[in-house]
Formats: structure tokens, sequence, C-alpha cells
């Protein structure tokens, strides 16, 4: 796989890392670094120095003389394969002759990746990409659809639903963006992206980053909204909802504005995808970690209410039941809180790189499929709701058949047993709503 592709999956990780420069603009900033000491350098007339300086498209070459041999560090690029450890103790040398330099020894590949050799590197990074790819597809057409069904039926509006819609919105805008950007950014294999100015390609990372941050910040919502309905006994959720909304899309506005401005000032480079400003690139970070943290925190203030609620006397059953009520109650609350996130959040950005890369974007791109299976296809309202427009259309089929054998006359004039189903929408009415039940949870 080339640079550009290995690069789309980095990008994708920076929400939660800080500085992971891309590949092959890795491979870019050191060449201009070579090609700014060639320019500055007055080599001395020396009749031993036979070697002049050189740039071999991985490491620059500094002058030696003849019979010199220069050792030099593995290229920073492969840091992006292997471990820490690794990266620093690989070392490539060069001897100088009286032809010029000789290659090197031993060879790039040798040195600096591990034994596995490259084709497993690129075999295990189309995989990665697949995957995502996969994954982000489903949860665009599960996510779209339980947009439609919470949409279409008006029993189901209220507070925490349209709460819900918010999420899976935000969730629809961080898979398209990732699609955006992987056709905008890395459609050639080439690094012209690393030093363009194009209005096209910066507009594309500001609402990557706008899209990425409002997910985050509706499920840090998602998690403060349940909190708050178990904390207190009245709840103006209508009052409430407003400043959801606020905090949903305005916070991740504001930041991405103030990143944006600081990055046209202070960083202006390339398509803004490369993030070496670590004061400029927490304006991103910051939030994102914060909104992880407090929600970890507002995960584990549930559960422990979720405990002290099913203890209580005034439930029945046994305590098996209690404690797989709880732990149903748990699995269902960290995709809907983004718990996993915590796993690598926290953790250095050189420590299992591999598995960050197959969690967080294998597994996470699912999770907008996951959460519309749980809050909405499996949800109780939803599921009877649905089930009573497909008696109501069975029913109002069926009438309409047969009073066409049977009153040709009164199917041409447009009456369909309106008494009958009036009748029968109402006792079919009560039945609905006993059956309704409350969101997960189940306290």
């Amino acid at each position: 796989m080339s640079a550009a592709n290995i690069l789309a999956l980095l990008l994708l990780l920076t929400p939660v890392l800080s500085q992971q420069v891309p590949s092959n603009c890795v491979i870019k900033r050191e060449q201009e670094k070579c090609l700014e000491m060639m320019a500055l350098d007055d080599p001395v007339n020396d009749p031993e120095l036979g070697c002049p300086w050189m740039w071999d498209n991985l490491t620059c070459w500094q002058p030696a003389r003849i019979g010199e041999v220069v050792e030099v560090n593995c290229p920073e690029l492969f840091s992006q394969f292997m471990s820490e450890e690794d990266y620093e103790l690989g070392k490539v040398s060069r001897n100088c002759t009286e032809f010029g330099w000789s290659e090197t020894f031993p060879h790039y590949i040798d040195a600096c990746l591990y034994e596995e050799g490259n084709s497993s590197q690129d075999m295990y990074y189309v995989s990665v990409k697949a995957l995502y790819t996969v994954g982000y597809s489903t949860s665009l057409v599960s996510l779209t659809t339980a947009m439609v069904i919470l949409c279409r039926f008006r029993k189901l509006h209220c507070t925490r639903n349209f709460i819900h819609m918010n999420l899976f919105v935000s969730f629809i805008l961080r898979a398209i963006s990732v699609f955006i950007k992987d056709g905008v950014l890395y459609a050639k294999e080439d690094s012209e992206h690393c030093f363009i100015h194009t209005l096209e390609c910066r507009a594309v990372m500001i609402f990557f980053h706008y899209c990425v941050l409002s997910n985050y910040f509706w499920l840090f919502i998602e998690g403060l909204y349940l909190f708050t309905l178990l904390v207190e006994t009245f709840f103006p959720e209508k009052r409430y909802f407003y400043w959801y909304i606020i905090i949903g899309w305005g916070t991740p506005t504001v930041c991405v504005t103030i990143w944006a401005v600081l990055r046209l000032h202070f960083d202006d480079i390339g398509c803004w995808d490369m993030n070496d400003n670590a004061a400029i690139w927490w304006v991103i970070k910051g939030p994102v970690l914060a909104s992880i943290m407090i929600n970890f925190v507002l995960f584990i203030g549930i559960i422990i209410i979720l405990v002290q609620k099913l203890q209580s006397p005034d439930i029945g059953g046994n305590e098996s039941s209690i404690y797989l009520r709880l732990a149903r109650s748990t699995l269902l609350l960290i995709p809907l809180f983004g718990i996993h996130y915590t796993v690598f959040a926290f953790s250095p950005e050189n420590v299992s790189k591999r598995e960050r890369l197959v969690f967080e974007l294998g597994l996470g791109s699912f999770q907008g499929f996951v959460v519309a299976v749980l809050y909405c296809f499996l949800n109780g309202e939803v599921q009877s709701e649905i089930k009573r427009k497909w008696r109501s259309w069975t029913v109002n089929r069926y009438f309409a058949v047969d009073l066409k054998h049977r009153h040709p006359s009164l199917a041409s004039s447009g009456v369909n047993g309106g008494t009958q189903l009036s009748i029968l929408s109402k006792s079919s009415s009560q039945i609905r709503m006993s059956s309704l039940q409350a969101e997960t949870p189940a306290t």
C-alpha cells in the first residue's frame, strides 16, 4: 500500500491522538530540511571530501571523506510501521568510496522493518481500510433508516428520541466526512496534498474535524441526559433540550473555528492535515478528551445508581436476575456513551499502534450501526408503533379487497369500512398503550 493510503488510516485516528504526522508528508518534510542544509552549507575545498550531500528519497546524507563510513538512524517514515524500540535500534550505513557513495548496508527493508516483510504490512493496512469502509457504510445505511423511522411516527417524537436523532445525525455526518476526506485528499497516490494551499482541501479538513467533534459531544449529551434523568425528580426536558442543541452543535463550531483561525495565522501548511503544532492541536484534541473523560465519570455514576436501584427492596426478583439486568444495562450504555474510546484515549501514541487502528477504526466504525440497532430497531416503543402501523395497513387492505368483492358500488364511492376501522383502532390503541416500555437501561 502506498504512503497516501497509510496516511488515510492514520489521519482518522487524529481526534484522539496528538501529533500523528502522515507518512508521505514525512518524506516531503525531511527532503525540504535536507535541501535547506545543502543550500546553507559552504563546503571547504578538501581533496579528501569525495562524497557530497545526497538525498536518497528517504535519508539525508552529509558530506564525507573517502574511506569514511557514515551511519544514520532509520528514517522517521518507518516509525509508522514498527514500535519505538525497534525504530531507535535500527541503523543504516553507507561507505564513501572514490566512486562516490556505496549502497546502504543493511538495506532499509532489512534494518528498519519487521521481519514479516512489507507485504504483510500492506495486507494489514488494506484489511483495516476495508474494515472501516464496511463499518461506516453499514452505519450510514442503518442510521439513515433509523432516522426515517423516528421522523415518520409522531408517537415517537419526544425529548429522548430527539436527542437520539441528533446523535444519529452526528454519526451520519462523521461517516460522510470520512468518505469525502478519503475521496478528495487521497484519491491520487501522491503527496501533493502536503504542500498545496487550496480552499477545497482545507474545507474538507474543517468539515471532518467538525463532524468528529460533534459526534463526541452528542455522545457526551446522551450521557449527561440519562444521568440527569436518573438524579433529578422533576426534570424540565424541553427547556434543557435547547441547551443540548447549543452544546452539541455550537461548541464544535466554536472549537473548529478557533482551530481554523489559529492554523491560518500560525501553522498555515498544506491541507491542514498535519498537526506539528501541539498548542494549536489541543484546541481539537482537548475537547475530545474532555468529553471522553466526563462521559466515563457519568458512566460510572449511572452504574452506581443502577446498582442502588436494583438492590432496593422494592425491586422484585432474585439476585441473579438483578445482576443480569445490571449487566444488560451496562452493555447497552457502552456504545451510547462511547466508553470504548477510553481504552486508548490517554495512552501514548507509539503504544500498540496496530491494535489502535483495528480497535478505533475497524470496530469504532460500527458504533453507529450498534447504536441504531439498540436504540431504534430493538426499542420497545418503535417496535410497537411499527406493529400498529402494520396491523392498520393490513386491516385497511383487507377491508378494501373485501368491499371490492362484496359491494363494488361502495368501493367505487370511496367507502372502505371506516366505522369498523375506527372501532378496531380504538380497541388496539388500548393494547398498544399497555405494551409500551421505557427505554433501556432497565431499572
